[in-house]
Formats: C-alpha cells, structure tokens, sequence
C-alpha cells in the first residue's frame, strides 16, 4: 500500500513537471508580438490598422496582444511598463512601438530593459532623438529597425489632386491666385510633420497656389469643425481645404454645411485614411481626393518581424525602412474599396509575402494599390 502511494505521488509530481515543461515548450514555439496602440479603441483608423495586423498574424500563426493607449502618450509608456513586468515567459517576443508624440524614446528603454525586441512601425525616431538613442542595433540592439509608410507622399498626393481640382475649376481669386487652408494634425508626431511638407511641395510646384494658413486640431473632427469655421471667416476666398486626415477633413465640411454650403460644390476638401465614411464622401462627390492604404504599416511589420524570426533578416533591404503605401481614391478606386476591403479584415493572405514562406521573392512590396 506504501508502495502504491509513494508511485502516486510521484506520478502527481512528474506529471506537474511535465506540465510546467509543456506550457514553456508551447510558449516558446509561439511567436508572440505585443502592439502598443497609440489609438482609441473606436477611432476608425487605428481599429483598421488592428484588424489588418491581426489578419496577418493569423496567416502566419502568430500571437498578437493589442493594447490601446486611447489617445494618451502617457499610458503608452504605463502599457510597456506593463509587458516588462510580466514574467519572462509570459512577455511577447516582440513588441512594435509608434513613436506617437515622441514617446517612442522613452517605450524603447523599457522594453530593451526588459529585452524584449522592438520594432517601430508607422513613425519611428525622430531626427533630433538620434543623439540618446542611436539608430537601429547600435545603442539599443533590441531595436532590430522601423517600418513606415513614406508620410509625405500622403500630403502631397492628396493636396496635388485638390490643386488640379481647383485649376480645372478656375476658381481663382481676385488676386489671380489659387487659396487654400490646411488643418493639419499636430505638431511633433512625424507623420503629421512630413504630410505637412509634402502638402507643401505641392503647393510650391504651382506658382499661383497660395497657402493661406495652417492650423493644428490634433486629428480630431470637431476641433477641425471649430477652427475651420473661424477659417471661412477669416479666408472667403479659400476655395481648397487640404486636411491631415479624413476625419478632421469630415469636420471641415461639417462646418461648411452648418453655413448652408455644399462640400464639391463652393468649396473642396481632400483627406488622408480610409474610414467608409470619408470614402462614401468620394463616391458621391463630397470630397475631392482621398489618400490612404498606410493603415497596413502594422501587418507589414507583423510579415518582417516573423521573417526576423525565422532566419530571414529584413537587414539586406535596410533596417529603416520607408516603403511607398498611399493610393488616390477616386470615386471609382473608392468604391472597389468599400466593395473589397472596408468590411472587417483584409481578404489577402500575409503568407505570399513573406520571405521565408515564399524563396523567390527577393524585395518587399507593400505598395496598397497591388492589394485592390
């Protein structure tokens, strides 16, 4: 009887064991990555760039932990604290940061404390805090690179295609100029300061363009609601509004509507993102331009942090990568969106552009337009 209850007990014992070593060896073999949302968790732009990411994750049987800072820099940091924290086997692999409000510093620390791999992905580090935290692998090997979409493109694709709008229309002023208004989103992230520039560009390649004034309503609509309405006022014959996102551009026109004015009809706006209601707006004439397609910057991270993983270094490319994402929409590449992408998750598989899955491919190609 002894006997019988001296094997049970250690047959308790070794099973526990056997559990323990069970959980780690699945817990290594799972590749986990940890998303530091800098969004809320129902603003259109940042549910969609989740969606896309957790699409590819599944391609490529990964694990993929989202956390939303809802628009507060601060918890951004609190939420990396957080993966550190946690017990080594339970920490992700990888975490990929956005250097939303030049936080992205500070979350880095963290994590390479912790050593946890990092990636960046829609903005990196900025020029001016290179000097305490060095590139890529250097000062912080943890940090194994960035991904992001090429900003300017964005600003200067969508004030382009309003500046032919207005130069088709001739709706030049007395002065025998062009005038438009930006309403730009803030004033340190790097997306909205190299939208900003390439809205720029574009205004200096037409000599009877003129920039009236740019204001800051941190991406939100109804601050571009307000400041637009002020604007109008002050800019009567502003006939082009170029806005840093699709949703302060939809505040913009609300404004111009609560004066009893038609958008694409006394005034034209053009946006950045792909919110169905921005597209809808296209489609019916609204809203001049739309530029959009760097939402998927996070899946595209997703892909080159699974081909890291798996022997295949994104490095031979470079490891600050700045890819070309943004698409016009017309009415017509709008409506192809809302039909083939605009509900739920991506219909593509992340697999046919993987390295590792895939020998032949020697480049990544993250242009958005291939995607539709």
């Amino acid at each position: 009887m002894n006997e019988a209850l001296r094997f049970l007990r250690f047959s308790a014992s070794t099973w526990r064991l056997f559990a323990l070593l069970w959980c780690c060896i699945d817990s290594a073999s799972a590749l986990t990555v940890g998303f530091v949302n800098p969004g809320r968790h129902d603003e259109t732009y940042w549910v969609t760039a989740t969606e896309a990411m957790q699409a590819a994750a599944k391609s490529l049987d990964l694990k993929l932990e989202v956390r939303y800072a809802e628009r507060d820099h601060l918890r951004q940091i609190d939420i990396v604290r957080d993966f550190a924290a946690r017990p080594r086997l339970l920490r992700p692999d990888y975490l990929i940061l956005v250097n939303e409000r030049r936080m992205g510093g500070e979350m880095l620390k963290i994590a390479a404390a912790a050593n946890i791999k990092c990636l960046f992905a829609y903005n990196t580090l900025l020029p001016e805090d290179r000097a305490y935290f060095g590139s890529p692998r250097q000062m912080y090997p943890q940090w194994i690179g960035s991904m992001v979409p090429h900003a300017e493109d964005g600003g200067y694709l969508s004030a382009r295609a309003l500046i032919d709008r207005g130069m088709r229309e001739k709706r030049f002023s007395a002065d025998g100029k062009l005038h438009m208004i930006a309403i730009a989103g803030d004033r340190s992230t790097e997306s909205s300061v190299l939208r900003n520039k390439g809205m720029e560009r574009a205004v200096r390649e037409n000599p009877r363009v003129v920039l009236d004034q740019i204001v800051y309503a941190d991406w939100q609509r109804e601050s571009a609601r307000q400041m637009a309405s002020e604007l109008y006022g002050r800019y009567p014959d502003a006939a082009l509004v170029w806005a840093g996102n699709d949703v302060m551009a939809l505040g913009a026109m609300d404004a111009l509507v609560a004066l009893g004015k038609q958008p694409g009809k006394d005034r034209w706006f053009s946006g950045i993102n792909t919110s169905q209601e921005a597209m809808r707006a296209v489609i019916d004439g609204r809203m001049e331009a739309l530029v959009g397609g760097h939402f998927m910057a996070g899946a595209w991270a997703i892909v080159m942090i699974y081909d890291y993983a798996h022997g295949h270094d994104f490095a031979s490319e470079g490891l600050e990568l700045d890819m070309p994402m943004f698409s016009t929409f017309d009415a017509t590449l709008a409506a192809r969106y809302m039909n083939r992408l605009a509900n739920g998750t991506a219909p593509f598989d992340f697999r046919l552009h993987s390295k590792t899955l895939n020998n032949s491919l020697q480049h990544y190609d993250f242009a958005f337009a291939k995607l539709l």
